[in-house]
């Protein structure tokens, strides 16, 4: 009992003496207020301007992939054993139970629309011109809220379930044609025993993206339709699923795949990888540029944690005279750097979020820098003229703690330095 006793007490005389040491460190912070309020103010800024910089990368990510994604199928895209290997000529192979696929991802969190699809080659023309184009057949009841080209109609409007043979086309693509809303165009597509069937067809809708040439191969028309030209009666070629924001696919993949073995559940980037290997460039850019921000920042709380470490170095020498050990000194410097990493990232990242929820709600307006959508290029036409910048809760935290660790971390080397001194030598220093 004796023993414990004194394993007790040791125990309350340790958590007492660190009780001792914090405070001490916390008095010594705010004994030079102004040079804490700069130190904090440097950390501020550098919080803000990465945080921002991040929410503005992500929202121009989820602007420009997420409208890619909704303009070529979905995040996530379900076919039939084979596609995978034969994706770039659109294999037509029919989807076995689709109305248990499209069952088990309607009841997944974050998906945003399920909806059938047929993907096929062909040849659009007229008298003037052709071009070879992927008829993509949809459910224009359930695309019509997210499609990308619903929302940049300029001409007729968006199909209907009642359209027959009715097609909607890009601008490129009826500029290359000759051809308006009403006209009558051959539409040539490959059915699913590889024969080719030949249609005439009305243009009832011409959507802009200005996405120029690659918007010239892109054309819609009615599921049914399609169904009974290329041989697919009650039968479809793919599921497309739209999830509420990029990233969320892996998760979406890993929910679902093990229940359909018989089914090929890909993302759109495994289909597509140029996707993927532009968003991944985007993504290493965005953090290349925050760890330099971050590293800016560092470097400004070193240099102010340096003055304020070697102005105290008489202080330094008092402790060690008074019996403090070197590692003691030193860990209460890093103390007060971790505390003022602490403050600054603490308000830092509050101020960061507040500002990114009211630009986020008010959106950074594009328009005035370009006449029209021609004029901004692929990326920024995907973009719209209107972006939203966007963090999540987590990244935010972890900034701040990145923040906390480099403050720590500033601290570290001077308050080094500094101890190393003997006690004599830093009394009488100058």
């Amino acid at each position: 009992m004796g023993v414990f006793h004194a394993f007790e007490e040791e125990g309350e005389k340790d958590a007492d003496s660190m009780l001792k040491f914090i405070k001490l460190a916390w008095r010594n912070m705010w004994r030079n207020w102004r040079r804490t309020l700069i130190a904090t103010v440097a950390i501020v800024l550098s919080m803000i301007l990465l945080i921002f910089f991040q929410a503005f990368m992500d929202g121009t990510d989820q602007a420009i992939y997420g409208n890619t994604v909704r303009l070529y199928g979905g995040n996530v895209l379900i076919h039939a054993p084979g596609y995978r290997e034969k994706s770039t000529r659109l294999p037509m192979l029919p989807v076995a139970d689709t109305d248990a696929v499209l069952a088990a991802v309607s009841s997944q969190p974050n998906v945003r629309a399920v909806s059938r699809r047929i993907n096929t080659g062909g040849l659009i023309s007229n008298r003037d011109a052709s071009h070879a184009v992927n008829i993509t057949a949809i459910e224009p009841e359930i695309e019509a809220p997210i499609s990308l080209a619903a929302e940049n109609i300029t001409a007729g409007r968006f199909l209907t379930p009642e359209d027959g043979d009715n097609i909607l086309i890009g601008q490129a693509l009826a500029d290359h044609l000759n051809v308006t809303v009403g006209d009558r165009v051959s539409l040539l597509g490959r059915r699913k025993d590889e024969s080719m069937r030949q249609r005439s067809m009305t243009v009832v809708g011409i959507f802009n993206l200005g996405l120029g040439e690659a918007e010239k191969s892109l054309l819609f028309m009615n599921l049914p339709t399609a169904q009974t030209l290329y041989n697919l009666r009650n039968q479809e070629t793919e599921v497309a699923v739209v999830l509420e924001e990029i990233g969320q696919e892996d998760t979406l993949i890993d929910a679902i795949a093990p229940g359909f073995p018989n089914h090929e559940v890909d993302s759109i980037y495994t289909l597509r990888p140029e996707f993927a290997e532009a968003l991944n460039t985007d993504r290493i850019f965005g953090l290349l540029f925050g760890g330099i921000l971050l590293l800016m920042g560092g470097i400004g709380i070193l240099n102010l944690m340096l003055m304020a470490v070697f102005e105290r170095t008489r202080e330094m020498g008092v402790l060690a005279a008074m019996g403090l050990k070197g590692r003691q000194i030193m860990g209460l410097f890093v103390l007060e750097g971790s505390f003022i990493g602490l403050i600054g990232a603490v308000i830092g990242c509050i101020f960061s979020w507040l500002l990114v929820m009211w630009v986020g709600q008010n959106g950074i307006d594009f328009s005035a820098y370009y006449e029209d959508i021609e004029s901004a290029g692929e990326i920024y036409a995907l973009m719209g003229t209107v972006l939203y910048p966007a963090i999540s809760a987590t990244t935010i935290i972890l900034y701040g703690l990145a923040a906390v660790v480099v403050a720590a971390l500033a601290a570290l080397f001077p308050a080094w330095q500094a101890a190393r001194r003997e006690p004599a030598e830093s009394l009488h220093f100058v």
